[in-house]
């Protein structure tokens, strides 16, 4: 059987068990110390050896230099180094050169904005009097159509005298129209005159019969001739003259028709001054 311990052997039991675990301590400190010392001592020895290493290659790059001193230092080196030193830089020079050549590029580009600007001024100037001298032309150009129209009114009127050739309502102006019938022409050379089919048509003039025709937008149509002057007749239902034929003035010529390209009953009344129409109510109060 165990032997029970007194309160005594315990404490020195115990004391015994300390004394033995920091004697153990103690010698593992001695050796991390021994460890630390050693490793210190290789860290110096080998920067010590680094050391040499270095004073030994600038040895040797000194004892290069001095063997080939005459490469190194030769005079022609010499020469562009002392070139180099002497040199001597002209700052105020340069920043007036430089401030001149950026006030040249300034200048030049004010100069090409505004040879732009007196371009566009130009061909605007050039595009306005383009317009203004195409409006003149124009307008000298309606003043010559007025002028001509003028002088074939008179002409008509200086060269026979004219009546109505029948009494009828005004359908369609002279000049131009907007037809609700697309065939009908937007152009319209004469005067149309509604009445009812088989009127009798009588000669506004007297004349000579150049035309009697069936063809055409006209339909059945006379053309009468006295001096510059013809007067035509279309949409006919009837024609009583003949090409050739003289007329005088109120004679029985016609009767009103729809034939040719017509919407109704009407007699086209036409009025030429060497092929260039005028106006019937130039001529005529209807």
């Amino acid at each position: 059987m165990e032997r029970t311990m007194s309160v005594e052997e315990k404490i020195k039991r115990a004391e015994e068990i300390y004394a033995r675990r920091c004697e153990g301590k103690n010698k593992n400190t001695t050796r991390v110390g021994i460890y630390k010392k050693n490793s210190n001592k290789d860290i110096k020895l080998l920067k010590k050896m680094l050391i040499q290493i270095a004073i030994c290659l600038l040895i040797y790059f000194a004892v290069y230099i001095i063997q080939n001193g005459n490469y190194i230092f030769s005079q022609d080196f010499l020469n562009k180094v002392n070139e180099i030193i002497s040199y001597d830089t002209n700052f105020s020079e340069l920043y007036e050169n430089a401030k001149n050549a950026i006030i040249n590029v300034m200048h030049k580009e004010n100069e090409q904005k505004q040879d732009s600007n007196e371009n566009t001024e130009e061909n605007a100037e050039e595009n306005i009097g383009g317009e203004d001298i195409e409006q003149t032309e124009n307008i000298n150009q309606q003043q010559q159509d007025l002028s001509q129209v003028e002088a074939d009114i008179q002409t008509a009127k200086n060269t026979t005298s004219f009546i109505k050739p029948i009494e009828g309502i005004v359908s369609s102006e002279y000049g131009k129209r907007n037809p609700a019938t697309p065939t009908v022409p937007k152009n319209h050379t004469g005067i149309d005159l509604a009445a009812k089919q088989g009127t009798k048509i009588k000669s506004a003039t007297a004349g000579e019969v150049v035309l009697n025709s069936t063809e055409g937008d006209y339909g059945n149509h006379l053309k009468i001739q006295i001096g510059e002057i013809s007067v035509i007749y279309a949409h006919c239902n009837n024609i009583y003259v003949n090409q050739g034929d003289k007329v005088e003035q109120g004679q029985e010529i016609a009767e009103v028709g729809t034939t040719g390209n017509s919407t109704g009953p009407h007699l086209h009344f036409e009025v030429r001054v060497s092929e260039r129409t005028i106006n019937p109510r130039e001529i005529l109060q209807f």
